[in-house]
């Protein structure tokens, strides 16, 4: 499933984020590459270790916290802490699938990689170029959104960014291990969610058909979830 999460972060989140990241000092990109990737990607990479990056992914992760598209979407059981990176001068990445387990240095930290998940840091309009492509069932989806916007995939999809010709393309991006491993019936959950939220707007969260369906819901996650 590829879905957008439209404002995870409003305009002064992303000028927070902006603030600390954009004083840091930054190094390249082929640091938590793994050997395959490594040959596609031209990019320059925030530390995972720094400071800024620590503090800047923190705002991230409470911003996904606070979202309920995202959290239905991802059923998020772990994820990996955010990194931060730019494109600029034509540096691209080339097609790759993501690893499949993520290890964080250092620690006993890691995640099975279910779902890949990039948030936009730019205006799109002061950068041509940059767009993230992933293959997905219907072919090549090209993916450029505004800044506090963010998409979010299956791990296991290639997917590649174009070059950046103009301009600067800023972004953090990380993984999540989903309480539900399969897509299919993660996209399930989330139809179904969407449906109940819609039959309660209407009905309202009392009606016995929106208790039902939520009793479904549950049900189903209660035999698909890992946790």
């Amino acid at each position: 499933m590829l879905i957008a999460i439209p404002d995870v972060l409003d305009a002064p989140g992303v000028a927070r984020v902006r603030a600390l990241i954009d004083a840091a000092e930054w190094v390249d990109g082929n640091v938590t590459s793994g050997p395959q990737a490594a040959l596609a990607k031209r990019n320059q990479q925030l530390p995972e270790d720094g400071v800024p990056a620590r503090e800047a992914g923190g705002l991230v992760l409470d911003a996904l916290g606070r979202s309920p598209l995202f959290v239905a979407a991802a059923l998020p059981l772990k994820v990996f802490p955010p990194l931060f990176n730019r494109y600029a001068g034509g540096q691209d990445f080339g097609l790759h699938v993501d690893n499949a387990i993520r290890m964080k240095r250092g620690t006993d930290f890691r995640i099975r990689s279910d779902l890949s998940a990039t948030l936009f840091l730019d205006d799109p309009a002061s950068y041509d170029g940059g767009e993230l492509v992933i293959e997905d069932q219907f072919g090549p989806q090209a993916v450029k959104l505004p800044a506090g916007h963010l998409v979010l995939y299956p791990a296991s999809s290639l997917h590649r960014v174009t070059p950046v010709t103009r301009g600067v393309r800023t972004a953090s991006f990380f993984w999540l291990q989903s309480m539900v491993r399969d897509d299919g019936e993660r996209r399930t959950l989330f139809e179904l969610d969407r449906a109940i939220q819609a039959v309660a707007t209407d009905r309202g969260q009392g009606d016995a058909a929106v208790v039902q369906l939520t009793g479904v819901y549950h049900n189903l996650l209660r035999r698909w979830a890992d946790a």
